[in-house]
């Protein structure tokens, strides 16, 4: 965890708060077989102009909505900024902070489930980045506007935890429920289709959350007792929390489902049989990230080098699938600014 950097407080009284994205340092100290790995691929040289976005070495069509022409076979990829404030350079249309190009989206965390249970205190989200990133896609027509995400708590932080599925898919509907009620005082609304649900293991974050692995893998006297009361939950249970939150979300509304995670958390917490393979769920993911800024991304690749996105859950940067990458900032990769991602707006669902 760090303090917080360029922390912004506005009209609306939210605070914008520094957070390590805290998956990556947990997985670093755990040794997580899979989070370091990248698959080889070639790249060509980013192509970063002033005002443009960041585009992969293939032309990219945009149509005058500002979202991808359905017409459209080529990729249109983003910069964008999630979680804490970053100063965005302006004036409108506003640019991605660092590397150049716009400024095409911003991630916010709506809701800890932590928070909801009364045991934790912070929640992050910038108003500023938000209302930067509407207005490129509204007025400007660049980028994927404004998303939502949720701190996912596990089976075991569940209040009525008793060990079944059905439980468990109840437990995360309620999440689900939680968050369609705070988009419904959400103003503005989310641009973006995809709600993801943010599947991690946190480490020591008290203020985040009680429980260091946010109930994935061990059952707690109660939710907000950080109290150890069985070791192990079955990944069947973890994975009916998940179906429960994404079948609540697109039954009781128009998103669709997405989950945050990396290919080491997500094995942790799922295993490697039927209960973590996710061939249909929108994905972010985190690996392969970098703290450095001299090599930007290209597709799904850091230019001049061998350092590719790494999804998860049988999800490859091919599928239509992949959606983000969160490729530097926060955590063990903190690179002076925060966190930066790649969009692939041209897979927006």
């Amino acid at each position: 965890m760090r303090s917080p950097a360029c922390p912004d407080c506005t009209g609306s009284g939210r605070l914008d708060i520094r957070v390590s994205i805290f998956g990556r340092n947990v997985a670093r100290r755990a040794g997580a077989a899979g989070l370091a790995a990248a698959v080889g691929c070639a790249v060509a040289a980013a192509v970063i102009g002033q005002g443009a976005a960041v585009a992969s070495p293939v032309a990219s069509t945009v149509s005058s909505a500002g979202t991808v022409g359905a017409a459209a076979q080529a990729t249109q990829f983003w910069s964008g900024t999630d979680s804490n404030y970053i100063k965005i350079p302006g004036p409108a249309p506003f640019r991605e902070p660092a590397i150049g190009g716009s400024y095409g989206g911003y991630v916010g965390m709506i809701g800890n489930w932590s928070s909801w249970q009364k045991c934790g205190t912070k929640y992050v989200w910038s108003v500023n980045n938000s209302n930067d990133a509407r207005t490129n896609f509204v007025t400007y027509h660049k980028g994927i506007g404004v998303a939502d995400y949720w701190f996912m708590g596990g089976p075991g932080v569940d209040p009525h935890y008793n060990g079944t599925t059905a439980e468990a898919t109840a437990w995360g509907a309620a999440q689900a429920a939680r968050v369609l009620s705070d988009i419904s005082t959400q103003s503005p609304k989310p641009n973006y289709p995809v709600v993801f649900m943010d599947v991690e293991l946190p480490g020591d974050a008290p203020s985040y959350t009680p429980a260091p692995d946010n109930g994935w893998n061990s059952v707690y006297t109660s939710a907000c007792s950080g109290k150890v009361r069985i070791n192990g939950v079955p990944a069947s249970l973890d994975r009916a929390d998940f179906n429960g939150f994404a079948d609540y979300l697109t039954s009781h509304s128009s998103y669709k489902a997405g989950v945050y995670s990396a290919p080491g958390i997500w094995q942790s917490i799922f295993g490697t049989g039927s209960p973590s393979v996710i061939t249909n769920t929108y994905e972010w993911t985190y690996t392969g990230d970098t703290s450095s800024l001299a090599h930007h991304p290209s597709s799904w690749c850091l230019s001049g080098t061998k350092t590719c996105a790494d999804f998860f859950g049988g999800i490859t940067t091919g599928s239509k699938y992949a959606l983000m990458w969160q490729w530097t900032g926060g955590g063990g990769t903190y690179n002076g600014y925060g966190d930066l991602d790649q969009i692939d707006g041209s897979r927006t669902p």
